[in-house]
């Protein structure tokens, strides 16, 4: 049988609190994150640079690889979260490049 929320465990629906306060922080943060990478899309455009920079994307795995280790969170798991938003945010970049090239 499942518990209704005013049979939770007060620790439990904290923790659940805490969770969703972390959710809407994520949000935020990666709003704010893909503004700035909106941004820098513009900017390679303009300069008819590339959408994708390799050697940038490996340095920023690498570096992101470490703060995971630092902080206890299984690297492996942020290479991932980090190729999946750096997939998006080229998408973006080719987007705005045809955009701003008539295409």
């Amino acid at each position: 049988m499942a518990m209704n929320d005013k049979s939770l465990p007060p620790e439990l629906a904290s923790l659940r609190a805490s969770i969703d306060n972390i959710d809407a922080a994520l949000i935020h943060m990666l709003a704010e994150r893909f503004r700035c990478t909106k941004a820098v899309g513009v900017l390679k455009a303009e300069h008819g640079l590339a959408p994708a920079d390799p050697v940038r994307e490996k340095a920023q795995v690498e570096r992101l690889r470490r703060l995971a280790q630092d902080a206890s969170l299984d690297p492996d798991f942020a290479e991932k979260f980090l190729n999946f938003i750096v997939k998006e945010v080229i998408r973006h970049h080719e987007n705005t490049a045809a955009e701003l090239n008539g295409g």
